[in-house]
């Protein structure tokens, strides 16, 4: 059966308040979380980005929910410290916690300061990533030298059973290329013929595990607010790769965002006031064969979307 989460945006929310929404949304009935993990936000009107794993910590002990972050090791992360993040957490919360790895946007990386790959050795050094922390979560000693350099590291704190590394993806040949090492695959709402192509792509290829879609959604009992919430704090994050990958602050999101239209967020952001409508939506996610679906309500006041979906949409999804 699928479980409906919540996804918890950094890039939008000071962490204590996060923190309160992942607690009312287990209150109302979602049945696991996510977050993201930026250095920035995707706007200045978005306005904030806390650090992802120390709310982690605090989101798994104020919740009993599972939880899932997307990480971009191998540039402003080294993997040796992501995969002691992960053990860690793994060993405090065993079975309530999983990473999901990509290869990042320039947006969080540039601060180090280092040139930003191209697109084919971000992926390579990504697959060294996967290869080292899934050898220090099993208790290796690793020495490494490659697009990542690791010297004799060893985690000495392991958790009883290493927490699931997912592949995250939004093209067809990334998800095939996830099938090689991923324990699950995520991605983000897109038009259903894409998106059971991504996944045929990661099956036909040996892929394991669970599925996971992030669904960006706007809801709000007024159609056109629920539209003037998604333009405000979600048009910068219409664009495709490379751009999306490419640009690095703010400011450029901001700007070439000036002229994008309403409508042309609606064609990424499930934009409606009908719950009903937003409930079919769901349901057709999870017949294309999604085992999680997070909910990211593109908004900043998360408490009436979690209240309205944990009343109305949930429990009509859970009977079905």
């Amino acid at each position: 059966m699928t479980v409906y989460g919540i996804h918890a945006s950094h890039e939008q929310i000071a962490p204590g308040a996060l923190l309160d929404a992942v607690v009312r949304a287990e209150r109302a009935g979602f049945g696991a979380a996510m977050c993201s993990d930026h250095f920035a936000p995707w706007s200045e009107r978005q306005g904030e980005s806390g650090f992802a794993w120390a709310w982690l910590g605090a989101a798994l002990q104020a919740t009993e929910l599972p939880f899932g972050v997307v990480n971009a090791p191998g540039q402003r992360y080294h993997p040796a410290i992501i995969a002691q993040a992960i053990g860690t957490l793994g060993s405090m919360f065993p079975g309530r916690f999983w990473a999901a790895l990509g290869t990042g946007e320039a947006s969080n990386e540039h601060i180090t300061g280092d040139r930003w790959p191209r697109k084919e050795l971000r992926t390579r050094r990504l697959r060294e990533c996967v290869d080292v922390i899934r050898a220090l979560l099993a208790g290796e000693e690793v020495s490494h030298d490659g697009l990542v350099t690791v010297d004799r590291a060893r985690l000495w704190t392991l958790p009883e059973t290493p927490p699931a590394l997912v592949g995250a993806a939004v093209s067809v040949e990334t998800a095939r290329w996830c099938a090689e090492w991923a324990d699950g695959l995520i991605t983000v709402n897109a038009p259903d013929d894409h998106l059971r192509a991504m996944i045929a792509a990661y099956r036909d290829a040996g892929g394991r595990g669970p599925l996971y879609l992030q669904v960006h959604l706007s809801w709000a009992p007024d159609e056109d607010e629920a539209a003037r919430i998604a333009h405000d704090q979600w048009r910068s994050n219409v664009f495709p790769p490379p751009v999306c990958w490419d640009l690095e602050t703010p400011e450029h999101f901001d700007r070439v965002s000036e002229h994008v239209t309403p409508e042309q967020v609606g064609r990424t952001v499930n934009v409606s006031s009908d719950l009903a409508r937003h409930t079919a939506r769901l349901r057709a996610y999870a017949d294309l064969g999604f085992d999680g679906i997070q909910l990211h309500h593109v908004g900043q006041d998360l408490a009436p979307f979690i209240d309205a979906f944990g009343a109305k949409v949930l429990p009509q999804l859970k009977d079905a």
